[in-house]
C-alpha cells in the first residue's frame, strides 16, 4: 500500500471516530428530591437525552444513559422543615416517585441512582481527596454568619431578610423569589437565621476552594475555541460571560450536617458542598451500573474515545461547562464532547413555579391522562410529541394547553394516525388482510417518488438528531407520513377497487399503492421509536413483528414487511382529547395556583403575626425603609374607617380570624391574621382602618375583601391603627 493512500485511509478512519466514538455515555442533570418535577423540566433535561439515547441503541452503539436523585443540599434539609419531618424522610418520599414518573412517560435510563447512596458518598470523597492531595484545592478562612443559638453555621437558605433591589421582606440569603434576583447573604438587609428567628453573627470558619481562576486558559482554548461552533449559541455566550467578567474560586465544602462528610479529619460538621458533590452523582451511578451489569465502568469516564454528552437546562450550563469539567480535568477524566442546554418553557403566558401553583406535574399528568383509561401509554406519547414539538432548544417556549389538544388531534391524530390506520383499513378491506406483492413493472412516477422519500428520510432524520435538533427531526417524521396522506390520496385504491370487474389489472395498481403505504408505516415504527416508543411497541403489535425491527438499519428500506404475510386489524394510535378535558386542566391550574397564592399568603401572616412567648423574627427588626414611591402610587390605595361588627376564629387556622366590617356603604367579610393579638369579644365594636380595592383573596376557602391595617411595636405586639377620635363609617384616609 502506498502511504498516500494508507494516510487516506487512517483520515477516513479517524473520521469515522470522530462522527462514531467507541461508546457514549449520556447524563441528564440530577434533579432535586425535594419535591415533584414539572413538565418543563421533562422538556429540559430528560426527554431530549432519551430521544438521543433511543436513538444511539437503536443504532446498537455502546451507550450508558445515567441519572439519579440530587440528595444533597439545603434544599433537602428546608422542606423537611416544611413538612414537620426529616431529611431523609423526604428522599425516601421524592425519590421513588421521581423514579416512576420517568419510567411512566418513557424515559428509559440505564440506572436512575441516587447520591444518599454509600457508594456514592465513597466516590465524592475519593473525588476530594484525590484533589486535595494533589494540591488542587486552596484552603481559605473567612467569616460566615453563624446561628448562636443553634450553633450552626448558616447556609444561604438558612438566612432571610429584605432584598435590598425590590425590598421583598423574606428574601432568601441566595435570591430574592419576588424580583428573582440572585444575592448573598451579605447583600440582604437585616438578615435574620430561619432556624431560630435571630440576628446571625459573624464567625471564622474553614474551607476548601477550587480556584477556577487558574483554570481560565484551559477553558478558553476548549470552550471558545475548540467548541464555539458546534455547541448551541446560548451555551458558549454563557460560558463566554462567565469567563470574561473572571472567575473566581468556588468553596468545595461548607458547614451543615446534611451531605457527604468532608474526608478529613477534625473536620467535623463539614461537608462536601452540593455543587462539587452533585455531578460526581454521574460517576457514581456508572460505577453501580457497571456493578449491576458485570461491566467495568473506567473506560466510560476516562477513555479518551467515550463521548460525553450532558443535558441540562439553561440554569445548569455553569455548573456542567466550567466547574464540573475542571474537575474532572484535574482528576484525569474526560470532559463532555458537549452540553446541549435547552432554555426554558413557560405556562399559559407565565413562567412554570412549582411554589406559585403554576405547573403542570409529571405526577399530576400521569394521574389525570395516564392511569385513568386503558392505554394511557397513548397519552404518554402526546405529551413526549408536544414537549418535543415547542422544545425550547434555542429560545424559551410556551406550553398551551389548547397548543396540546392541536398537537395531538390535528398532528399526531389526523396525519401520522390517520395515515396508518387507513393503510391498515385498505389492506384489510382490499388486499385480504395481507401484505401485496409490488408490481414493479406497473410504477409510476408516483411510486418512485414516495421510495426516494422513504429512503432519504432517513438520513434527514439521524443528521439532525446527530446535531440535537429533536424538535426539526421530529418535524420530518410527521412530514413523512403527510407525504404519505398525501400519495394515498392521489392514488385512490378505493375508486380503483370500484372498477376492478371492467379493469381487473388496476389489482396491481392497489397492490403497488399499498405494499408502500405499509412500508412506510414499517419505517415510520422505526423512525418515531426515539421519540414516542409507546406508540412504535403498538406498530410492532399490528405487524406482527418482533423489536429487532426498530433497528436504525431497517429504517430507508422498502421491504420490511413480506409479501403476503397476515397483519393485525389497525388500533386507533392516538385518540381525540375533548375540549371538555383542556377546561378541566384550565380550571384545576387557575384553583391550584389560587391555592399557592392563598397559603403563601397565610404563611407571610403567619410570620408577621405570629407571638407567643417567643418574638418572632421580625419582631427582632428595626423599621424597614422600603423603595421609594411617587404620590400616584400612595394614591393608588383607597384606605377608608369601618367598625368590626362580628369576629369569630378561622376554623383550622390559630392566627386568622374571620371579621364583618361596616364601612357605612356596605359591610366586608375580611380575614385578618390578628387572632393571636386579640380575641373575637374585644375586637368587636373597634374602629379600624382598612384597604378597601384590595383584589379578593381566599384564605381557608373564605374570600377576603380588604385588609385591616396594623402596626407593630417592638415586643412583637400588634395594633390596630385608628383613627383618634371616633368618625364616620366610610370616612376617607389620605
Amino acid at each position: 500500500m502506498c502511504d498516500a493512500t494508507k494516510i487516506i485511509k487512517e483520515q477516513k478512519a479517524g473520521y469515522q471516530k470522530l462522527i462514531q466514538p467507541n461508546r457514549y455515555l449520556i447524563t441528564s442533570a440530577l434533579p432535586y428530591a425535594n419535591g415533584l418535577k414539572h413538565i418543563g423540566h421533562l422538556a429540559g433535561a430528560y426527554l431530549p437525552a432519551d430521544i438521543y439515547v433511543r436513538y444511539l441503541k437503536a443504532q446498537k452503539r455502546d451507550v450508558v444513559f445515567v441519572c439519579g436523585s440530587d440528595e444533597h443540599g439545603t434544599a433537602i434539609p428546608i422542606q423537611a422543615m416544611k413538612e414537620g419531618t426529616t431529611a431523609q424522610a423526604i428522599i425516601d418520599k421524592y425519590h421513588p416517585i421521581m423514579e416512576q414518573n420517568f419510567k411512566d412517560l418513557g424515559i428509559e435510563f440505564d440506572i436512575y441512582h441516587r447520591t444518599s447512596a454509600p457508594l456514592h458518598h465513597e466516590t465524592a470523597q475519593e473525588f476530594f481527596t484525590a484533589l486535595n492531595n494533589n494540591g488542587d484545592l486552596e484552603i481559605k478562612e473567612t467569616e460566615q454568619y453563624y446561628d448562636e443559638e443553634t450553633k450552626t453555621f448558616l447556609a444561604d437558605r438558612f438566612i432571610k431578610g429584605t432584598c435590598p433591589n425590590c425590598g421583598y421582606e423574606n428574601a432568601y440569603g441566595d435570591q430574592c423569589e419576588k424580583c428573582g434576583r440572585t444575592l448573598s447573604p451579605d447583600e440582604l438587609i437585616n438578615p435574620v437565621s430561619t432556624l431560630s428567628g435571630k440576628p446571625p453573627i459573624k464567625k471564622l470558619t474553614k474551607h476548601w476552594y477550587l480556584p477556577l481562576n487558574k483554570h481560565e486558559d484551559f477553558l478558553r482554548e476548549w470552550i471558545l475555541k475548540e467548541h464555539a461552533k458546534d455547541w448551541r449559541g446560548t451555551v458558549v455566550g454563557q460560558c463566554k460571560s462567565w469567563i470574561d467578567g473572571g472567575l473566581l474560586p468556588r468553596a468545595v465544602t461548607r458547614d451543615l450536617d446534611w451531605g457527604v462528610k468532608v474526608p478529613l479529619p477534625n473536620e467535623e460538621g463539614k461537608v462536601l458542598y452540593v455543587w462539587f458533590d452533585a455531578p460526581i452523582g454521574y460517576v457514581s451511578a456508572t460505577k453501580q451500573w457497571a456493578i449491576d451489569n458485570n461491566k467495568d465502568w473506567k473506560p466510560y469516564w476516562q477513555d479518551k474515545e467515550t463521548k460525553l454528552v450532558h443535558f441540562v437546562g439553561k440554569d445548569n450550563i455553569v455548573f456542567h461547562c466550567i466547574i464540573f469539567p475542571v474537575m474532572l480535568k484535574l482528576h484525569g477524566y474526560i470532559v463532555p464532547e458537549n452540553v446541549p442546554a435547552n432554555e426554558f418553557m413557560n405556562l399559559e403566558g407565565d413562567k412554570m413555579s412549582t411554589s406559585r401553583g403554576w405547573s403542570i406535574e409529571m405526577d399530576d399528568y400521569i394521574n389525570d391522562w395516564i392511569k385513568k383509561e386503558n392505554g394511557g401509554s397513548q397519552l404518554a406519547d402526546s405529551l413526549r410529541y408536544y414537549l418535543t414539538q415547542i422544545a425550547p432548544e434555542t429560545k424559551d417556549s410556551e406550553f398551551t394547553w389548547k397548543g396540546f389538544q392541536d398537537a395531538n388531534n390535528s398532528e399526531l391524530g389526523s396525519i401520522f394516525g390517520n395515515f396508518v390506520n387507513r393503510a391498515f383499513v385498505l389492506m384489510h378491506k382490499l388486499c385480504n388482510g395481507k401484505v401485496p406483492p409490488l408490481h414493479t413493472e406497473e410504477m409510476d412516477s408516483k411510486d418512485d417518488i414516495l421510495v426516494k422519500e422513504i429512503e432519504n428520510g432517513k438520513s434527514k432524520i439521524e443528521n439532525l438528531i446527530e446535531n440535537y435538533k429533536f424538535r426539526d427531526a421530529l418535524f420530518e417524521v410527521i412530514e413523512l407520513a403527510r407525504k404519505g396522506n398525501k400519495y394515498m390520496q392521489e392514488k385512490e385504491p378505493w375508486i380503483l377497487a370500484k372498477n376492478l370487474e371492467q379493469n381487473p389489472d388496476a389489482q396491481k395498481l392497489i397492490d403497488n399503492c399499498l405494499h408502500l403505504c405499509l412500508q412506510l408505516c414499517a419505517n415510520l415504527a422505526i423512525l418515531i421509536n426515539p421519540f414516542l416508543p409507546f406508540t412504535a411497541k403498538k406498530m410492532l403489535y399490528m405487524m406482527k413483528v418482533v423489536d429487532k425491527m426498530l433497528d436504525w438499519d431497517n429504517a430507508g428500506k422498502i421491504k420490511l414487511l413480506s409479501v403476503g404475510y397476515s397483519l393485525r386489524a389497525p388500533e386507533l394510535l392516538f385518540r381525540k382529547i375533548e375540549d371538555s378535558e383542556i377546561a378541566e386542566q384550565m380550571e384545576k391550574l387557575k384553583i391550584k395556583s389560587q391555592k399557592s397564592k392563598d397559603k403563601n399568603v397565610e404563611n407571610l401572616n403567619a410570620e408577621k403575626n405570629s407571638a407567643g412567648s417567643e418574638p418572632t423574627a421580625n419582631s427582632q427588626l428595626p423599621t424597614l425603609i422600603k423603595p421609594e414611591i411617587v404620590y400616584d402610587d400612595f394614591a393608588k390605595l383607597d384606605i377608608k374607617v369601618g367598625t368590626i361588627t362580628a369576629a369569630e376564629k378561622v376554623a383550622k387556622a390559630d392566627k386568622l380570624l374571620k371579621l364583618e366590617v361596616d364601612l357605612g356603604f356596605e359591610k366586608r367579610t375580611i380575614i385578618s391574621g390578628i387572632a393571636l393579638h386579640f380575641t373575637p369579644e374585644e375586637i368587636v365594636g373597634q374602629q379600624v382602618t382598612v384597604v378597601t380595592n384590595l383584589a379578593p383573596r381566599k384564605l381557608k376557602g373564605i374570600e377576603s375583601n380588604g385588609m385591616i391595617l396594623t402596626a407593630e411595636d417592638a415586643s412583637g405586639k400588634l395594633h390596630l391603627m385608628q383613627p383618634q377620635n371616633k368618625v364616620d363609617n366610610g370616612s376617607g384616609v389620605s
